[in-house]
């Protein structure tokens, strides 16, 4: 059974008892919920009406440790853009979700700084781990997906480990420009994307 996007301390604890127990059970968290609280949400920001909603820092802090530790298993975008309509509402009003596949790999590497996790950890819990909890259901593509090896599918991206950038709504390529993180500069920018060896991606 794998969990989507966990958010609380009190599902972590769950997990952790359940793998301890031998349970085949896996589980992610999300971008949103890893580097968020409910304090984010300030004055109803109605680009922080997300689903999970936003916890307290103890919720934070044991999603973080989980992920760094193998209990949660894989970290993911949750990428559900919102057109601007939608959220210019009351916050109670307005539709939930953020675009956020463009700012996985830096929150990844974020998380790394910000916690003291090594890259390489960052790096698996968006790559390696998630293609590992797919496992049979990749058929064909299970011996190469989420690894590099000779003959494998060149699915890769190019990354400025030294490049520091600001988002910005406007500079988004989504659709959906809506995201808590507006504002944030983070580490880490995708130069490059090559999806079955082909560019599908090229920053400017």
């Amino acid at each position: 059974m794998h969990l989507c996007r966990l958010s609380s301390a009190a599902g972590v604890e769950l997990v952790r008892k359940a793998k301890a127990e031998g349970l085949n059970v896996t589980a992610d968290v999300s971008i949103n919920s890893l580097h968020l609280t409910e304090n984010d949400i300030g004055y109803f920001d109605s680009s922080a009406r997300l689903v999970p909603v936003l916890r307290q820092q103890r919720d934070r802090d044991a999603l973080s440790a989980a992920l760094a530790d193998g209990t949660i298993d894989a970290l993911v975008s949750d990428h559900c853009p919102v057109d601007d309509d939608a959220k210019v509402l009351p916050f109670a009003e307005a539709e939930p979700g953020a675009t956020g596949v463009e700012l996985l790999l830096s929150l990844a590497v974020k998380w790394s700084q910000d916690s003291n996790v090594p890259l390489a950890r960052a790096l698996e819990v968006v790559t390696a781990a998630p293609a590992r909890l797919l496992g049979s259901a990749l058929g064909t593509l299970q011996a190469s997906l989420g690894q590099l090896v000779e003959g494998g599918v060149a699915d890769l991206c190019v990354v400025n480990p030294q490049a520091a950038w600001t988002v910005a709504a406007d500079a988004l390529v989504s659709q959906g420009k809506s995201t808590p993180f507006n504002g944030y500069e983070l580490p880490a920018r995708v130069q490059l994307t090559l999806v079955n060896g082909h560019i599908a991606f090229e920053r400017q």
